[in-house]
């Protein structure tokens, strides 16, 4: 296929990582995965012929390995989605150092090893990065302060490419997506149903309580992170460069002071 690129997604056992490999395998392109997990790997490896190299991004000598490994079995690398990521909860004065570092480790300095990594065959290739970060990258949340500071970190990272490297033909992006039905959205789902007594069916009453003042009502579907995440690595989007693309079912455009308008607003303890 004359027009098939090879692409690295970190992440890529479950959730966006997972929906976004068989998109592109699906669109006829060769896509390494990775994670820490190998058997969420194994699956979507059998599932869409990618190919599963199980590593951990907050090691560097594991993300120089794992770029030889893309590179040696299809000889080139296009591009490289930086979806790997964890979250721990906690304000500045509440957050653990430990949180706090393994947070900045996945979130954070693992993309840039990686990116360092993997740069001169993107470079070679005049290919395109594209981080997935979050609209906590734009808006903050309670006790959020290690994983929106990393992602807002990312966000910037990825705006150092293109800005350091556009000139030779690298593009850099960054998606930010809202709630999203990944396992880890599902974790946090899960905490708050339990938190706010929302019953037998809590995961899924927590989804609708927590998306239902967004402009559509719902959460996202990693696929639809997919779409855009496979538009910003393609030709078609060429001119783009820098750019912060929000998947968030409008959250980022609602002005919150206008909610009470549309919606009566209880509030619940602080904590919760």
């Amino acid at each position: 296929m004359a027009d098939q690129r090879v692409y690295l997604v970190t992440g890529g056992g479950t959730g966006i990582g997972a929906a976004t490999a068989r998109l592109l395998r699906a669109a006829g392109h060769q896509v390494v995965i990775s994670g820490r997990r190998p058997e969420p790997l194994r699956i979507v490896a059998e599932e869409t012929g990618a190919l599963a190299v199980p590593s951990d991004i907050g090691d560097p000598d594991a993300v120089r390995a794992l770029v030889e490994a893309a590179v040696a079995a299809h000889g080139r690398l296009d591009g490289l989605v930086l979806n790997a990521g964890i979250g721990r909860g906690g304000s500045v004065g509440e957050v653990r150092l430990e949180d706090w570092d393994e947070v900045m480790r996945t979130n954070l300095t693992g993309p840039f090893h990686l990116l360092r990594a993997a740069l001169p065959h993107l470079l070679d290739a005049r290919g395109a990065v594209v981080a997935v970060a979050s609209v906590s990258a734009l808006r903050n949340g309670v006790g959020s302060a290690a994983y929106a500071t990393s992602k807002a970190a990312l966000l910037q990272l990825c705006r150092s490419l293109a800005v350091d490297y556009g000139g030779a033909g690298l593009r850099a992006n960054t998606v930010c997506p809202s709630w999203v039905r990944t396992d880890m959205a599902d974790r946090r789902m899960s905490r708050f149903a339990e938190e706010a007594g929302l019953g037998e069916d809590g995961v899924e009453a927590a989804y609708e309580e927590v998306t239902r003042v967004l402009p559509t009502g719902r959460p996202g579907e990693p696929r639809e992170v997919a779409e855009a995440i496979a538009w910003l690595l393609s030709p078609a989007s060429s001119f783009v460069n820098g750019a912060v693309l929000t998947a968030d079912g409008g959250a980022t455009a609602l002005d919150p002071g206008t909610l009470a308008f549309d919606f009566r607003i209880d509030p619940r303890s602080p904590h919760v």
